[in-house]
């Protein structure tokens, strides 16, 4: 067994692993950026060592600061964990070439499946099903586009080299195929380094359904069930499940094959994941299940697999790299219930999913249930890395079981005054479309409505706000004085502030909430609230063509000029920030009065970016 383990990986990812080396009395080292010294997966490491400044390209994908920290800390192994380098054969080649141990797949299988052109012809020679599609070597506008209109829309737009959500692009019009492509090769090239793309056709009812494979230096290869990620906001997992809702034991046993057989094409080693799309429009069939990517690593998603087997995929990994043989055979291995994971993001649903960065003041997680977190209450959300503040775990006896727990695990979610999708979370695994299973990749953006909680609050919100300020009866006679008015009925109207917005509350019945100085939780939610104040005056906005930054980020694009006249809806710039481009659009059609920055500024939330004023657009 490996002796000492060099962690390439930051945050939930770098604690998980930690915590089952520990276990296995293996010496873990973490390395850190600069602004990453005070994490906990650095305090919780045996060492530690920092790497480099805030950028990842700094530190977290420098190849070479990496290999040094393990030599002068004597690590025999490097575990990559996920995303930054966990893909990238000629790390895991440098690893090699070191002396060391790379826990992951071998850099051949990275290379056969991290180009997913490459890797689609690979697994039609594998008698694997892709999906229909261009993946020529001819990536000019003009062809790209005919091949499009060939294939029929919608098409999905793939960046070639690309995961993880991003460099994907969904076109549903033939007018909109170049301004889709240029969008999607712009984000491959800033995160992949490879701008080259690839066209599927688009399923209308598409199920994201991937099967957990694990191999052995032996030749020996199992699958571990399937789980479903339908469940996604751009291209994004946001709910996973394992098993998948409404698979039968054929189509199971017909989707796990194919998923060892592909990766036996590649000689697969480690942990991996065999990802289908299906064509969930007639339930779930063997013959309308197809392969879309490899993912040659470890997922974010690892824990409901090992909730319905009972294994720690961590320690399979660390097993597999030290040389033994595969734990279990096929035979051995079980579906025991239903589990779910919600990923907890930094996020506000309010302001369209926009990043929320800050102190960590208040952080509470439920009880009973299993969290994979890489922050602690009291740190920070920065803008420079991924939004995920902690995933929650469920596991049930039935799918409905685990629906229900995890829903009610997402509304006691608290935190401040970061904004997180908890109340999302716990709206969408309450909803009882999801509930029932009628699920797929467009499941959140049909049903936005209903499951993306408002920017103003809830008649419950404020009913709980009205309450911590005028409380109800307790049978108290002096407290139940308050409100009291001789010869008249009790005064039932009180005057709340919540968010900055002052309401009357007619007061009825309030939901019990959770109230720590002037912040409410309720939901999953968090608002805070107080006494009117006597002002409240209104801040600049779009209405008076005042464009300013939703979120932190940088600057990658100003579109317009200043004079430049515009149309209502144009776009003006775009903003990047935790790997999402955000474009900011004309409030109306007018004259770009001011311009108050430049491509590659860094500007925080609320700046002034441009104004529009009135004139001819």
């Amino acid at each position: 067994m490996i002796d000492s383990l060099l962690i390439a990986n930051r945050g939930e990812i770098a604690r998980r692993t930690i915590r089952t080396a520990r276990r296995l009395g293996i010496r873990t080292i973490a390395v850190h950026s600069d602004v990453d010294a005070g994490m906990p997966f650095v305090r919780e490491a045996d060492e530690a060592v920092c790497i480099g400044t805030a950028a990842a390209a700094d530190s977290y994908l420098r190849q070479d600061r990496l290999l040094d920290a393990a030599r002068a800390t004597g690590a025999q192994a490097i575990h990559p964990g996920y995303g930054f380098l966990s893909e990238n054969a000629e790390f895991a080649e440098a690893v090699v070439a070191a002396g060391l141990v790379w826990v992951g797949a071998p850099p051949a299988s990275i290379r056969a499946m991290g180009l997913k052109d490459a890797a689609k012809e690979r697994m039609i020679a594998a008698g694997v099903p892709v999906t229909p599609g261009y993946l020529g070597a001819d990536q000019s506008p003009d062809r790209l586009r005919a091949e499009a209109d060939s294939i029929g829309y919608p098409v999905l737009i793939k960046a070639v080299a690309g995961g993880g959500g991003k460099g994907m692009r969904k076109v549903d019009a033939a007018a909109d195929f170049h301004t889709m492509l240029e969008s999607c090769k712009r984000e491959a090239a800033a995160s992949f380094g490879d701008d080259r793309v690839l066209i599927e056709k688009y399923i209308l009812s598409p199920r994201h359904i991937e099967v957990q494979v694990f191999g052995d230096t032996m030749g020996n290869v199992v699958h571990l069930f399937e789980r479903d990620c339908s469940l996604q906001r751009r291209h994004q997992k946001v709910i996973e499940e394992a098993p998948a809702p409404g698979m039968d034991p054929e189509t199971r046993a017909a989707i796990c094959d194919a998923a060892v057989r592909a990766a036996k094409a590649v000689d697969y080693v480690g942990a991996g994941t065999i990802e289908f799309i299906a064509d969930g429009s007639e339930g779930l069939r063997a013959d309308r299940i197809w392969f879309m990517e490899m993912n040659t690593r470890l997922q974010v998603e690892h824990p409901v697999t090992e909730a319905i087997t009972g294994q720690d995929l961590v320690e399979w990994q660390l097993r597999v790299a030290s040389g033994e043989p595969l734990p279990l055979r096929q035979e051995d291995l079980a579906i025991d219930g239903w589990a779910m994971e919600a990923r907890l993001y930094a996020e506000n649903p309010a302001s369209g999913f926009l990043p929320s960065t800050g102190p960590l003041d208040r952080l509470r997680f439920p009880a009973g249930v299993r969290i994979d977190s890489g922050v602690e209450e009291g740190g920070e959300v920065t803008p420079f890395y991924d939004p995920m503040i902690a995933k929650l775990i469920v596991h049930g006896d039935t799918r409905a079981a685990a629906a229900a727990k995890l829903a009610d695990a997402a509304r006691q979610v608290q935190v401040w005054p970061v904004r997180t999708n908890a109340g999302f979370l716990a709206r969408a695994a309450a909803d009882g479309d999801f509930v029932a299973g009628r699920i797929d990749t467009g499941f959140i953006e049909r049903h936005a409505d209903r499951l993306i909680p408002g920017a103003t609050p809830s008649e419950s919100v404020l009913q709980a706000a009205a309450a911590a300020i005028v409380p109800a009866p307790s049978g108290d006679p002096w407290q139940d004085l308050v409100g009291f008015r001789a010869n008249a009925p009790a005064v039932r109207r009180v005057e709340v502030e919540v968010d900055g917005t002052p309401y009357l509350v007619e007061r009825t019945v309030a939901p019990a909430a959770t109230i720590d100085g002037d912040v409410l939780y309720l939901d999953g939610e968090a608002w805070s609230f107080g006494l009117p104040r006597a002002d409240h005056a209104g801040g600049t906005g779009e209405g008076d063509g005042a464009i300013m930054s939703p979120m932190p980020g940088r600057v990658i694009a100003v579109l317009v000029k200043e004079g430049q006249a515009v149309a209502r809806g144009e776009r003006l710039l775009v903003l990047e920030a935790m790997k999402m481009e955000q474009a900011l659009l004309a409030p109306f059609d007018g004259v770009v009065g001011a311009l108050k920055v430049a491509a590659g500024e860094q500007v925080p939330e609320g700046t002034l970016l441009a104004r529009i004023e009135v004139g001819e657009g």
